[in-house]
């Protein structure tokens, strides 16, 4: 008998958790936030890819403002695998809000041998930009 009432008590509370759950809401869904689009918004220095995530890490970041206003970066990109491999990195220069000032470099080669770390600097065009984000990914 107390069986009985165990297995209708657990019937029940499924059914109203299986009804609560078709319950719709009265309007627009809400904006979630997720950090897979906004990396590059929120991150001074980025991995591309998965390969690159796995190979390459950043040892230190060092920046400082010329005599003329305009930021310098330098990063140390360290090869973490046993091989050689080839990278493209390249600096996004933003403002104070973080919105890019059209400051882009172009993407540039860099072999590094096993285990090696090399520094990488990148100067902004003007004293606009007071952010930045450097990018790097694996050459195929």
């Amino acid at each position: 008998m107390k069986t009985k009432l165990h297995l209708s008590l657990a019937l029940a509370a499924a059914g109203l958790a299986l009804l609560a759950g078709c319950a719709t809401g009265s309007g627009p869904a809400t904006p979630q936030d997720t950090t897979k689009y906004t990396v590059e918004n929120t991150e001074k220095f980025v991995l591309l890819d998965q390969a690159t995530q796995e190979a390459v890490s950043c040892t230190g970041l060092r920046e400082r403002t010329l005599p003329d206003g305009r930021i310098e970066v330098v990063a140390n990109v360290k090869n973490r695998a046993r091989r050689l491999i080839q990278i493209q990195t390249n600096c996004v220069f933003k403002d104070a809000h973080g919105f890019t000032t059209g400051d882009e470099t172009p993407f540039r080669n860099i072999i590094l041998p096993e285990h090696a770390t090399e520094a990488v600097r990148f100067t902004a065009a003007d004293a606009v930009a007071k952010k930045y984000t450097i990018r790097v990914r694996l050459t195929h």
